[in-house]
């Protein structure tokens, strides 16, 4: 098994960082370069570009700019997704966003981390970890989610958040660590004024 290979699989892994693929960065940036710098009404250039970018995407698709990722291959879109602006995708293992995700602004998802030990890090060894955020989950401005975690179907997470650990479907999740507050009940509906 190559290291690509290693990459795409739906698995926690180690490695060190100096193996990394490092054409896929370089085209990687290159697009979310391009991206970043469209007019606001270049939408069929934006798809475009994502269409190269993402693993799997689709029209769709709202990403506002700046946006950002390692490599872009591992991200992988199931139905509308609306990214908001500042975003960070560190994509050494998959990330999957199923239909009807809201990511606020300057949301981190980081599949990446490093070793614990300083002598490890010193060698560059790192870890990758997937992330799957369900259909219909919101989450909130400046949440940070760390790889191996999974968001439930239908969930909110809380501005502000580090989600470390995996969050169950239809709760209201927040805090650092993110913790589950409450399940989402009928209560939380919003009845908007009709003009």
């Amino acid at each position: 098994m190559d290291y690509l290979e290693l990459m795409k699989l739906n698995k926690p892994y180690a490695s060190c960082d100096l193996d990394m693929p490092n054409e896929y960065q370089i085209t990687s940036k290159k697009l979310c370069f391009e991206y970043n710098h469209t007019a606001p009404d270049e939408t069929e250039k934006r798809r475009q570009i994502l269409s190269k970018l993402f693993g799997t995407s689709n029209d769709n698709a709202i990403i506002e700019p700046s946006f950002r990722c390692d490599y872009g291959f591992n991200i992988h879109l199931h139905g509308f997704v609306f990214i908001n602006y500042n975003c960070v995708f560190l994509d050494t293992s998959p990330i999957h966003l199923g239909k009807n995700v809201y990511i606020a602004p300057g949301v981190c998802l980081s599949c990446a981390g490093h070793a614990i030990l300083p002598e490890q890090r010193a060698e560059a060894i790192g870890t990758s970890a997937p992330i799957i955020i369900e259909d219909d989950v919101w989450i909130g401005a400046n949440v940070t989610i760390i790889g191996g975690v999974t968001i439930g179907k239908g969930s909110v997470i809380g501005a502000g958040s580090v989600v470390t650990r995996d969050i169950p479907s239809g709760v209201i999740a927040y805090g650092n660590p993110c913790k589950v507050r409450r399940e989402i009940t009928e209560n939380d509906r919003i009845n908007p004024i009709k003009l």
